[in-house]
């Protein structure tokens, strides 16, 4: 057992309790409603607020979104603060898969694929947190974007190669488990999409709640790595390197061996006195007579 073990549930706890922290923040300070109110208003009178209590009249504006958790201080600190260390973990935990992969000799186009994916997650993770919804839309939904769709990619291609590097029954159930948050995964995005688009107040209010169970249900994944972060040693990252490595000779003894080839035919046609030696062989009584 290795420190890395840590590294997984340590992204999971700490996002998922931070997003909720945040949450909690958002309606104790009016910005949004609970996730338990259901009923919205197409105005509101201006209301004191209370302290310690969430809002009575709730507008579509107040429908708690994530992104409209994290949109005003103070929580919006403490929102860009877990994308940023969120999305630095989530590099960590995705480099030492890859990593671990190849470790274990499977060497494919999905491992890369997962690799580049997750990524990509994390730079979404860093644009949403960064870009509140309400002060920078457009950045924040491209963040949005990139971060949804290609957080369910890398949990889809983990799904993969969980089955291809699984050897004990326990491996298996790891995987089933997998493919399970996965479907989740998938199931609550679309969902969350086909909602949000809508102008009712009810379809736009679950949308939310697809989008925690979303987020959620991809954390929960990147938790589930700690099964196999036990095992990640100093050779595991090695492995790594090595394979990078690899791929660098691969190109520079390419290019080499062609500029062998090259060379020796420009040697060829070089002048004899560029090698003594071969110029002292290359003298024969024939040449001397020439001379």
């Amino acid at each position: 057992m290795t420190a890395w073990i840590v590294l997984p549930v340590s992204l999971s706890a700490f996002s998922i309790t931070g997003i909720w922290i945040v949450y909690a923040m958002a309606v104790m300070n009016h910005h949004v409603c609970p996730v338990e109110n259901w009923t919205y208003n197409i105005t509101c009178t201006e209301e004191l607020p209370r302290p310690g209590f969430p809002k009575t009249c709730c507008t579509v504006q107040d429908i708690p979104l994530i992104s409209k958790c994290g949109s005003y201080p103070p929580e919006s600190c403490l929102f860009s603060l877990i994308g940023n260390v969120g999305a630095f973990m989530v590099v960590m935990v995705c480099l030492l898969r890859y990593a671990q992969v190849i470790e274990h000799s499977h060497r494919c186009w999905v491992n890369t694929s997962a690799l580049v994916s997750g990524c990509t997650n994390a730079v979404g993770l860093v644009m949403v947190g960064n870009f509140q919804v309400d002060h920078a839309k457009s950045l924040h939904y491209v963040g949005a974007g990139v971060a949804f769709p290609a957080g369910l990619l890398f949990v889809c291609l983990q799904c993969v190669l969980t089955y291809r590097v699984a050897v004990t029954a326990l491996d298996y159930w790891m995987a089933h488990f997998r493919v399970a948050l996965a479907l989740g995964a998938m199931v609550s995005l679309v969902l969350s999409g086909i909602f949000f688009i809508h102008e009712s107040f009810t379809l736009q209010h679950a949308a939310a709640i697809c989008e925690w169970v979303f987020t959620v249900d991809i954390l929960v994944f990147y938790g589930t790595f700690t099964y196999e972060f036990g095992t990640v040693t100093s050779e595991t990252i090695m492995a790594a390197l090595q394979q990078s490595h690899l791929h660098g000779s691969g190109v520079i003894m390419g290019s080499r061996a062609r500029g062998s080839t090259l060379g020796s035919t420009t040697k060829g046609l070089k002048s004899p006195g560029g090698s003594s030696t071969s110029t002292h062989l290359n003298c024969t009584p024939e040449s001397i007579a020439m001379l």
